[in-house]
């Protein structure tokens, strides 16, 4: 892997971790951890609206990000490969096939005994 596409995916790990917990923070149906931290009250330091404008944004830019990053990926792993000649033609003509293994003499081998050669009784 490329050290760009390396780079690529990092961005788009670090995106959708950093998209996770805000979208965990917010206010709202199914997202209440936003309550623990005080985005729901209107002391907070952008207002009442203003954290709820700034999480949604960012929310979005992360999003955006993420996609970015995906397409990104898409096509680094859809490019052509360098090389448009076959397999077969980058292989040196010198490679020949492996030798046989060298059978040894002096191992004795036990005959096969079929059916008709059961010794009697």
């Amino acid at each position: 892997m490329s050290a760009f596409a390396t780079l690529i995916l990092a961005v788009q790990m670090l995106s959708a971790l950093a998209m996770i917990g805000l979208i965990l923070i917010q206010h709202g149906k199914g997202a209440d951890m936003g309550a623990a931290f005080g985005s729901g009250t209107s002391g907070s330091l952008f207002g009442a609206s203003g954290s709820a404008n700034f999480l949604s944004r960012s929310t979005a830019v992360l999003a955006t990000v993420f996609f970015v990053a995906t397409l990104a990926l898409a096509y680094l792993g859809n490019a052509r490969p360098a090389s448009t000649g076959s397999v077969l033609e980058s292989v040196p003509a010198a490679v020949t096939a492996p030798a046989a293994p060298a059978v040894d003499s002096t191992v004795p081998t036990a005959p096969a005994q079929g059916v008709d050669q059961i010794p009697a009784k």
